[in-house]
């Protein structure tokens, strides 16, 4: 069984939960970070009593677990960030790593710049891999969510198999719940396979469906029509992967700048827009949406990033125009 991701976090997570939970749980360094919202600092008794129970919630993460078996090479990842930029390549080449270097240019010491090279050159390389084995009959599980990236990157891969003319039979999809219940009954959603830990992923096997055929050809000339419109940026509207404005979010982040005062830190920004409206975009696009902002005139840097940290640790200012 091959299967296929969208993210690098879900990949790894994956890879880890093919075997976690076999033999005795063997207790560990954990590291624990308490804080408190008056900003005092945290007592030795709290930190030792989080770490305790940080401790405990790892035994019985690995005893619950059931492990997937397999082997890791059997895991291919494909980070392409297609909510994004130009899509108008049938394989990711040029014009894919230049808007992945252009994303990732917020990270220092041209971390960026690399990280692009080299999601290109593994991309490419798995995909050749995958076209062999999946023409040669084995069978593929597809992990996919309604986060836009990973929706995308539903829909490339079955373009894909649609050129392959590998049509159904085997292939299976899995799509992460909108919603789920933990054991205490509370509402449990995640965003995408990114946030599911390894003690997890074999909940999910249950939900795995077949394809058939007109899935895929469904799928593929969806993305089809989305490659002719090839925006600036897709979207999840109504159920629905659509092309959109790149401008799409800015309304949320502009909304999280006006609670602040002449003077804020974008780091804080990212972070709220992030954990408070659950939008399935990551830190580099709204790193890039604010960068657009403060060309525009609308922000001013007032410190320069940090050292050997993302560019938007820093301090901003907002100017005279509006926003």
């Amino acid at each position: 069984m091959i299967d296929i991701l969208f993210n690098e976090s879900a990949c790894g997570s994956l890879k880890v939960a093919q075997h976690y939970g076999e033999g005795k749980y063997q207790d560990g360094c954990i590291s624990v970070f308490v804080n408190h919202s008056d900003g005092s600092k945290p007592t030795k008794e709290e930190v030792e009593a989080a770490r305790r129970e940080a401790k405990e919630r790892a035994r019985l993460a690995w005893e619950s677990a059931i492990p997937l078996g397999g082997k890791t090479t059997d895991i291919y990842g494909f980070n392409l960030v297609l909510s994004v930029g130009d899509i108008s390549e049938n394989q990711p080449g040029i014009k894919r790593e230049q808007m992945l270097k252009r994303l990732y240019s917020v990270y220092p010491n041209d971390e960026g710049r690399q990280a692009a090279e080299e999601i290109l050159k593994r991309t490419n390389e798995a995909l050749k891999t995958v076209r062999e084995r999946a023409e040669a009959g084995e069978a593929l599980r597809i992990w996919y969510s309604n986060q836009p990236d990973e929706m995308c990157g539903l829909y490339w891969f079955m373009g894909q198999l649609d050129q392959w003319k590998v049509h159904g039979g085997n292939v299976l999809i899995v799509r992460l719940p909108d919603w789920e219940t933990d054991k205490k009954e509370n509402i449990v959603r995640k965003n995408s396979w990114s946030e599911v830990a390894p003690e997890e992923w074999h909940r999910y096997l249950a939900l795995q469906k077949p394809v058939l055929p007109v899935f895929i050809q469904s799928c593929a000339s969806h993305w089809q029509e989305l490659q002719a419109e090839n925006a600036s940026l897709r979207a999840m509207l109504n159920g629905q992967l659509v092309s959109t404005s790149e401008k799409l979010y800015d309304d949320f982040i502009l909304r999280e700048i006006a609670a602040e005062g002449e003077e804020f830190q974008e780091a804080m920004i990212i972070g709220r827009v992030l954990g408070k409206y659950q939008l399935g975009i990551s830190d580099s696009w709204v790193a890039f949406r604010i960068e657009e902002m403060i060309h525009a005139g609308k922000l001013e840097a007032v410190t320069a990033g940090t050292k050997d940290m993302p560019i938007y640790h820093r301090v901003l200012k907002k100017c005279t125009l509006k926003l």
